[in-house]
Parts: C-alpha cells; structure tokens; sequence
C-alpha cells in the first residue's frame, strides 16, 4: 500500500461546508513544514477541490508512475531552514480544465477515494493531511473504513474537527464527532475558525461570527481545544496574488502584536509556490497555527 512509509495521517473534518476546511489544512501543512516536517496534503473533496489553487498549483499536473501517481510537489526540503519538503494530490490535477463539474454517484465517489489511498506514491513522510468535504456521506465513510482496514496501528492518528462560533455551525459539526466516534477515529482536536476578523486597514480584530461557540462545544464533547483563528484578507492575498501581508502599527491578533512588520522585497510579490512558505510567515495566521500545529505534534507524537 502506499501509506506504509507514512508516520502519521490526520482527517482534517467538519460537519459543515464553508467553516475552512481547506484553508485550514493547508496552514497546518505549511506550519508543519516550517516544523521540519515532510508533509502530504491529500484532497477527497471530489466535487469541489481546492487544495490545487490554495498552494498556486493549479495548472500543475501529476505524473503517471506504474501503477499509480506522483503527488505534485509544492516545495522541496531545504535542511538550510529546517524546512519538510510538501507534495499534494487533489482531483483538480486530472480535470481536463478548472471549471469541469464533478458529476458522480456515490460508488465512483467511493472508488476514487480508495484509488488515492492505495495509488499515490507519497514516500517518506511525517505527516500525511486528508482534506475532507463537508459530512458524513460516502467519501467519508469509505475513507474511514479504507483507513481503518488497511493502514498500519497508530497510523491514523485522528481527526481535527474545524467549526466557526456560530450556533449554527458548531450544531453540524457535532454530528461529525458523533461520526468521529462511531467509526473509531480518535479526535485531535477542534479549531475554531473565523473566530473575529482582522482589518486591513486599521488595527481592529473584530468578532464578526462571535466567538467561544467551538470551545463550549469541545468542553462538551471532551475533546482538546486546538485554538481559535480569525479571518484574515491578507492570508487570502498571500495565496491568490502572492503578495506578503503586511499590518497597520498597532494590529493586535490574539494578543500579539504583528503591525508594521515587513518582511522581503515587495517587488517579489508575485505568486510562486515555492515561495508560499515563506511568505506565509509574515502572515498573522501563522503564529497562531504554529501554537495549533504544537498541539496537534504533541498529542500526536505522544507527548502530552
């Protein structure tokens, strides 16, 4: 199989569509990269595959090996940083063009899914990230008992459920920490993003959505609370024009300071995804998923 050379595979899941189950995953990749880590990010959001365009590869295609594919790479290791290489596999590479409907019924769903679980040559990684669509349908389900079947024990280390503060958000996600324990996957952790706003303009982080919403929930179900993540247009800039994001003096992001930081030469804004980590940590999401990727390490990795 080809996850026998994987240390560690985390589901990246939620209930709910749109609560950034994408943006999510790839700052935890791109965290756990700055980590050392090598890294994966695998996309079974069959009918809507973002990954591609998050990380500025979407025109990329993957090559055919015997048997199989080669993930993409978006990054090489670089031993000068402490930097892990990072690779991807996403439905959106073999889409003849980028707007192409995904128009399948639930078994070519399943088999797709099982397809990337066994056909993709990943090699030595830490981690592998499985981005997941919004549910708990047929995806899902084959995912967790392809995992559960075939993968090595303590191989899939668990899930991070992602939620936004509202009542009505954290309401679907519940029923995918039910999933979470009814298909025997351990939860991490839950992520409570879009937790304010940070402002571009001027210095203020508002609580747009509210906020606290995925933390209750977490007390509830007695499950790690990983961290709270605002909503920031700059991290948006970063991935869509590759522009480094810069902050107004006096920006405050949970408590940290990270206005008037500039960082590279701006002429160098332009996107290029080799350039996407670095970039990134200028970002003031990053130290926030620096402290959520500790966490995730330390429960993962047996530390806490």
């Amino acid at each position: 199989m080809s996850l026998d050379r994987i240390k560690h595979i985390v589901l990246i899941l939620s209930g709910k569509g749109g609560v950034g189950k994408s943006s999510t995953t790839t700052q935890l990749a791109l965290s756990l990269s700055l980590a050392g880590k090598s890294v994966g990010v695998l996309d079974i959001d069959l009918t809507g595959p973002s990954i591609p365009r998050l990380f500025g590869i979407e025109s990329a295609k993957v090559t055919q090996a015997p048997g199989g594919w080669v993930p993409v790479p978006v990054h090489a290791a670089d031993p000068a940083t402490n930097t892990g290489a990072l690779s991807c596999m996403s439905l959106g590479f073999l889409l003849r063009e980028r707007g192409d409907a995904v128009v399948w019924r639930g078994p070519k769903k399943t088999a797709m899914v099982r397809q990337f679980l066994s056909d993709v040559y990943w090699g030595d990684l830490d981690y592998l990230l499985i981005d997941t669509p919004p549910g708990t349908s047929d995806e899902h389900i084959s995912l967790a008992e392809t995992l559960l079947k075939t993968a090595l024990p303590g191989q899939v280390a668990g899930a991070v459920v992602v939620t936004t503060p509202q009542a009505v958000a954290t309401a679907d996600v519940r029923k995918e920490l039910n999933f979470c324990a009814k298909t025997g996957i351990n939860v991490i952790g839950v992520v409570e993003n879009m937790s304010g706003f940070v402002c571009p303009n001027c210095s203020e982080c508002t609580n747009v959505f509210s906020k606290g919403g995925g933390e209750v929930m977490a007390q509830e179900f007695g499950v790690k609370f990983l961290g709270s993540v605002p909503i920031d247009p700059q991290f948006v800039m970063l991935v869509e024009t590759g522009r480094r994001p810069v902050y107004p003096v006096g920006t405050e992001v949970n408590g940290l300071d990270i206005g008037g930081q500039t960082h590279g030469n701006p002429a160098a804004d332009v996107k290029d995804p080799e350039q996407l980590v670095r970039k990134y940590q200028s970002c003031s999401l990053c130290p926030l998923f620096g402290d959520i990727t500790k966490a995730v390490t330390e429960v993962v990795e047996g530390r806490v």
